[in-house]
């Protein structure tokens, strides 16, 4: 184009940051060099080591080194956070190569000579209402300058994006062509102009329209270079400068008139302060550019501190969009900051952020707005009046433009809150700041407790025209999603109350179509999504105004759906709106929360507990009652349910008197155990013997099943290891446990008669028993208390990996612990507040971990780390000092110490939970799985897709042989995630109240899980088992490539495998065939099929 070129600043001045940067490294240290691929011929990068004198080794530090080390001291956990803040940077700044490019593609654009040409052109604008005044001719423009982000020095990758200002002629606008639209008409005819003339040129790629930040009138042209995508030049048309007079735009003033609007005469004309703002900030962006140069000028870390901030808005999707909080906001909030003297041109980039941040979590944008207009004129409005016409006022150095007219003050609210929980973990030690900070993403389903989608917008028309919203529909120039959205907040924000810490909502993105387009209705964008951060113990409230007082709430999660039918009830009521749908997730493909069940089994327990405290009659007393099954912490996927049993069932077994199920009935009933160990005092009586311990410990089991029988009629059965107590259709299996036990078994007596302490399996197993799972099931039983929906969300998680098959890899316990964290370790989010969002975040840390480097370390209760689990004194190292110790030990050895490495305050060292699994293997695959179900879930619940189920069901194409099980013999067959539908008549009643006394039935009693046992301990050193423990009917088997590598024929060796003799070499083979044939025998009247899938075998 011929054209007047301007360049807002010289090149020299553009980059000064990085050209300081350049002189500054020129004075470092020598260092290695290394030949660049590009000047060593593509050849393989060579290291040329250099070589020091003695006084180079040896000198002292400059002051330069002296300040940076100060800096890494004083302002950093440690010198790492600086290194990765330095790293991030260099990551997201552009490269030379990639500003030659953009200089090369904007020195194409601007140089192209002109000729206009005539013709139809699709004009990227909405003609509502159809026609208005005025006269319009195309001419060349005046100039083509540069503006924004690339010429300040603040573009940053990935979404580069650079902004071109090409300046309408004056002779084609009017002075008058603020009233009624004309101006945006002649922008976007302009720009559609342009755009066909661009169109002949072979120097541009991909061109396409688009919205600034989704203000339709505000079209820009998008340019693309050919073969490239690296970069986006965004094209403005824009008035000449000082072309409108500031003061037309008041927000008081009306440049919409009712009657070109609407037809109808009206005697007062509303203020159009939204659309006054739009055609302003054509008018400034060179000032603003020229301002923002001048500030940064005078700070050399500027640029980097508004990448950091660009990065950390971009993480929570504060940066795009309608009413976004963008990067020349970012930009604008620091100039402020340093204009008011409130940070010092001396700072870091890292302070910057800080005091940004700092900045937005203290200060209400919404009540006391900021201004950077040092000396307006008297035509400018003042904070008062910008503040009756919006809701966020930040005011630009004019004094005319309010740069966050479109923010809504939820959106602000939303900004205030997250800086704010960022300064809450910013100086936390044990939280990894830099990637809570600025490499975790927050989109809104992860972040919210509820989301809620508007769909079918354009019903939304409708409602503005019923709520008398005519002149916000004026001001916001037809767009009825945005006019009918502060109406719709204020709404639920009155109606929701005190239920709620925060609402938030989508922004409207920026639509982008093709130049033949016509421009997309309003009703084209998705559909506005609504987040919500409840507040746990008032969100499920029904003695509030909400619905119907006489709807009955007897179950947890309907309470937990209070939320979504006031959200409903008060559209319908007011906004006239039916296309409300509530984004959650079935929780365990039941219809109950397992809450109520829970709630049951600790009635039961504690009730339990209080009799045995109260017996009378033991030799000696009980020290403690504890419980050790996950229902007795509310993380039970499937709790225990009461039964009443069917005894047409059941016939009497002989010796026992137990109940056992006639000849030729389904499998009975599963009934679970729960685990509860009974601690008796110490005494000098005790044994030292652990065989006599043994027979002292089945001793007190036949003493309390006899006490609770005779005191209150309870059916017990003793045994050596445990006693069985059948109670309310419950069975509670209480083991009394003696403290010293596990130390006996780890003493032995060797020949010449030394005591020998040695650890072994048999006492660490006793002490996970007896003393390790009943202090974690009481932790997180107060966990579940301080958190409601903590076991909600264990159970999701546990019932993910079944569904998945990874529940021998990763155990319930470590479920438990891992979930656990989530909640003690929120950052950068709040407490899960819903089971879904907790279940999304569970699957993000599975996915996203770096579990090679670091040790998960989960504080339970936010104690101070214990050296070991017998030190019950208070640790005297501060919290700092305990996870830098946790650190230190894992890294000093990390190749001894298992692979997913969990921390607690009793375990800092070893990891117990996770000693035997997962394996490195299993724990890929988990990860793999983990980040596609998150991806595949966070889809589907934003994109309204019924069938959520899909992440529950696992791909069966990756396994050898598949053993299908007879559903007559699943005793849960009724949990899978998919039931058949019609179940088996197991033995129980399903009306009626279940009952203390009569039989014991069969306990504990899971042919599937027994067959598994079996499979594992005959075939485990050649395949890998699988199976869902919830009612799987389907048993996976994969082979071990190392199981079929032939070996030496040996006699001792020959169990399963077939011999081969070739030439004088004897080796041995597994017997596949023979093997398949052992599936069946071994689970006879189990197994319905064995299907073999031999085109995946590859041995």
């Amino acid at each position: 184009m011929k054209k007047k070129k301007t360049v807002a600043e010289d090149p020299a001045e553009m980059n000064a940051s990085d050209s300081s940067h350049e002189e500054d490294s020129e004075e470092a240290p020598v260092k290695a060099k290394r030949s660049k691929p590009d000047e060593a011929g593509g050849e393989e990068v060579v290291y040329h080591p250099v070589k020091l004198s003695r006084n180079d080794l040896y000198r002292p530090p400059t002051a330069e080194e002296l300040n940076q080390l100060k800096e890494a001291e004083s302002l950093f956990h440690c010198s790492l956070l600086k290194m990765q803040m330095e790293e991030l940077l260099k990551e997201v700044a552009l490269s030379e190569h990639r500003k030659q490019q953009i200089d090369s593609f904007i020195q194409t654009v601007t140089e192209l000579d002109l000729s206009w040409l005539s013709g139809a052109v699709k004009v990227p604008f909405l003609l509502v209402p159809k026609t208005t005044k005025g006269k319009f001719h195309m001419a060349p423009p005046a100039s083509v300058d540069l503006i924004g982000s690339y010429p300040l020095g603040t573009c940053t990758k990935p979404r580069v994006m650079v902004d071109l200002a090409v300046t309408i002629p004056p002779d084609v606008l009017h002075p008058k062509d603020v009233v009624n639209q004309r101006y945006p008409r002649k922008r976007a005819l302009y720009l559609a102009g342009l755009a066909q003339y661009l169109t002949s040129s072979s120097d541009i790629g991909t061109m396409r329209y688009s919205c600034l930040h989704g203000n339709r009138l505000r079209p820009v042209l998008l340019l693309t270079p050919p073969g490239s995508s690296s970069f986006t030049v965004r094209v403005h048309a824009c008035p000449p400068p000082g072309f409108f007079k500031p003061n037309r735009f008041h927000p008081q003033r009306n440049n919409i008139r009712s009657e070109w609007y609407t037809g109808l005469q009206t005697s007062h004309e509303p203020p159009t302060p939204r659309y006054n703002s739009s055609v302003l900030g054509d008018l400034l962006p060179r000032a603003h550019l020229q301002f923002l140069s001048a500030v940064s000028s005078q700070c050399s870390a500027f640029a980097h501190g508004v990448a950091l901030l660009k990065v950390w808005l971009r993480q929570r999707e504060l940066d795009q969009g309608t009413g976004c909080f963008n990067g020349f906001l970012a930009s604008m909030l620091l100039a402020y900051l340093l204009s008011t003297h409130r940070i010092s041109n001396t700072m870091t980039a890292y302070q910057l952020l800080r005091n940004s941040l700092n900045f937005l979590a203290s200060t209400d944008l919404t009540v006391n707005g900021i201004t950077l207009a040092k000396n307006p004129d008297s035509t400018a409005p003042s904070l008062a009046e910008f503040h009756s016409a919006f809701q966020v006022v930040f005011v630009d150095p004019s004094g005319h433009l309010n740069m966050c007219a479109d923010m809504t003050a939820c959106t602000y609210k939303q900004l205030q809150h997250e800086a704010s929980v960022s300064m809450e973990f910013w100086d936390n030690p044990t939280v990894d700041g830099f990637h809570s900070l600025l490499m975790t993403p927050k989109p809104m389903i992860r972040t919210s407790d509820h989301v809620f989608q508007l769909c079918e917008l354009v019903k939304l028309q409708s409602s503005c025209k019923k709520l008398n919203l005519l002149s916000e529909l004026m001001d916001h120039s037809g767009n009825y999603v945005h006019a009918a959205l502060p109406f719709i907040l204020s709404l639920l924000q009155r109606g929701l109350g005190q239920r709620i810490r925060l609402l938030t909502h989508s922004l409207s993105p920026d639509l982008e179509w093709s130049v033949e387009s016509e421009a997309p209705k309003h009703k084209a964008q998705p559909p506005l999504s609504f987040g919500m951060l409840l507040r746990p113990e008032l969100a499920a409230s029904v003695l509030e105004r909400g619905p119907p007082a006489d709807m009955a709430f007897s179950r947890m999660c309907q309470k937990r759906l209070v939320p979504k039918q006031i959200v409903t009830y008060l559209l319908q009521l007011y906004v006239f709106y039916l296309g409300t749908r509530l984004v959650q997730h079935r929780c365990l493909l039941v219809p109950t929360t397992g809450e109520e069940e829970s709630l049951l089994v600790v009635q039961s327990y504690d009730d339990l507990s209080r009799k045995l405290w109260r017996l009378e009659g033991l030799p000696l007393s009980i020290t403690a009652v504890q419980g050790a099954h996950p229902a007795l912490r509310y993380t039970q996927v499937f709790p225990p349910v009461p039964l009443k049993l069917d005894y047409s069932f059941f016939e009497r077994e002989k010796t026992s008197r137990s109940l056992v199920p006639k000849e030729g009935k389904p499998c009975p009933a599963y009934i679970t155990p729960i685990k509860v160990i009974c601690h008796m005092e110490g005494s000098g009586k005790w044994p030292h013997d652990r065989l006599a311990i043994r027979h002292i410990r089945t001793a007190f089991h036949i003493r309390l099943g006899g006490l609770l029988k005779k005191h209150h009629n309870y059916t017990c059965r003793p045994c050596p290891t445990h006693l069985d107590v059948w109670k309310d259709g419950l069975v509670f299996r209480i083991q009394v446990a003696y403290h010293r036990e596990p130390q006996v078994l780890r003493e032995s007596v060797n020949a010449e008669g030394l005591l020998i302490v040695r650890d072994n399996e048999e006492a660490q197993a006793l002490e996970m028993a007896t003393i390790h799972k009943p202090l974690l099931t009481s932790t997180l039983h107060g966990l579940q208390q301080e958190h409601p929906c903590f076991g909600a969300v264990c159970r999701l998680a546990k019932r993910w990996l079944g569904a998945q098959l990874f529940s021998e890899d990763i155990t319930e316990d470590t479920s438990d612990l891992l979930v656990a964290s989530l909640f003690l370790q929120p950052a950068p989010f709040t407490p899960p507040g819903s089971p879904q969002v907790g279940f999304l975040r569970f699957l993000h840390l599975l996915s996203s971990f770096d579990w090679r480097n670091n040790p998960l370390v989960v504080n339970l209760n936010n104690q101070p780390l214990l050296t070991s689990f017998y030190l019950h004194t208070r640790h005297t190292l501060t919290s700092s000092a305990d996870y830098t110790e946790i650190k230190n030990d894992f890294m000093a050895s990390r190749e001894s110490l298992p692979v997913m490495f969990i921390a607690t305050p009793k375990d800092k060292n070893l990891s117990i939970w996770t000693k035997r699994a997962p394996c490195v293997q299993m724990l890929q695959r988990v990860v793999m799985v983990a980040a596609e179900s998150l991806k595949v879930l966070e889809h589907q619940l934003m994109d309204g897709s019924q069938t959520q189920d899909v992440v529950m069901r696992p791909p069966l194409d990756a396994y050898d042989v598949l053993i299908h099980l007879n559903p007559k013999q699943v005793p849960l067959l009724c949990q899978a995630v998919d039931p058949p539908p019609v179940n088996f008549s197991r033995g129980v009643l399903t009306s009626g109240r279940a009952q203390s006394g009569g039989a014991l039935p069969v306990v504990d009693y899971n042919p599937v899980s027994l067959y598994l046992t079996e499979l594992r301990d005959a075939f485990g050193d050649l395949a890998l088992f699988f199976c869902d423990p919830y009612g799987g009917s389907v048993i996976a088997v994969l082979w071990k490539p190392k199981a079929f590598i032939p070996m030496p024929f040996k006699t001792s060796q020959v169990s399963a495998r077939c011999v081969e003799v070739t030439g004088e070499e004897v080796n041995t083979v597994p017997n596949v065939e023979a093997i398949l044939e052992d599936f069946r025998v071994m689970g006879e009247g189990l197994v319905k099929s064995v299907e073999a899938r031999t085109e995946k075998w590859s041995f």
